[in-house]
C-alpha cells in the first residue's frame, strides 16, 4: 500500500468536508481527516493544481430512510466548508446531492478543461462519498489514488472494505504523507 505516482495534472478531490458532516461520529476523528485534507490542499495549490471543495446539500430523491428530507431538515451552517481547509479563490466547487461528486454536477467537465488525468479523493464518509466519487472517476478514465489516512466513515466495516477492498482495485492507496512527498 503505497503511492507510487502523480500525473502532472492531477486534481484533489475532498468529499464533504463540511460543518454538518464533521460534526456527525466516525470511525477515526473528523478533525484529523479535515486536517489532513488541508495539508493535502495547500500542497495542491503551492503546486497550482486544482483543488475541488465538495459539499454535500441534500439526498438523491430515491426512498431512504438514512437522510433528513426538504431544505428545512438541515441545520443553516450544515454545508459551510470546514474553515480549516482555507478555501482558496481558485478552487472548484461542487455542490451535489447524491453520494458521489460526478453524477449531476459539472465536476468531470470542469478536470477536462483543466487537462486532469488524476485525481486524489480524501473525505467523509469513506463507503459513500469518497467511494462514490473515487467509483466515477475510475469510471470516467481518470487515475486514482486515495490517501486512506484521510478518509473516515460512521461506520467502521464500511470504513475497512471500502479502503481494503474496493480502493485497491480503483487505483492506488497510500497516505497524506505519501501524497504530499510526491507532489515534491
Amino acid at each position: 500500500m503505497s503511492v507510487t505516482t502523480l500525473d502532472p495534472t492531477t486534481a484533489l478531490i475532498l468529499i464533504d468536508l463540511q460543518k454538518g458532516i464533521t460534526a456527525l461520529p466516525t470511525a477515526h476523528p473528523a478533525d484529523e481527516v479535515v486536517a489532513r485534507g488541508a495539508e493535502l490542499a495547500a500542497a495542491f495549490r503551492a503546486k497550482g493544481l486544482p483543488v475541488v471543495l465538495v459539499t454535500v446539500t441534500g439526498s438523491a430523491p430515491g426512498r431512504t430512510e438514512a437522510a433528513p428530507r426538504g431544505g428545512g431538515a438541515y441545520p443553516p451552517d450544515f454545508a459551510e466548508l470546514r474553515p480549516e481547509l482555507g478555501r482558496h479563490e481558485d478552487d472548484i466547487l461542487i455542490t451535489k446531492r447524491t453520494w458521489g461528486a460526478f453524477h449531476g454536477t459539472d465536476l468531470d467537465g470542469q478536470l477536462r478543461r483543466r487537462g486532469v488525468t488524476q485525481v486524489v479523493v480524501a473525505g467523509i464518509a469513506t463507503a459513500m462519498g469518497v467511494e462514490s466519487t473515487a467509483r466515477a472517476a475510475h469510471e470516467h478514465g481518470y487515475h486514482v489514488t486515495v490517501p486512506v489516512d484521510a478518509v473516515t466513515d460512521p461506520d467502521p466495516e464500511a470504513h475497512r472494505v471500502a479502503v481494503e477492498r474496493i480502493f485497491p482495485r480503483l487505483g492506488e492507496t497510500g497516505t497524506t504523507a505519501e501524497v504530499v512527498g510526491l507532489l515534491g
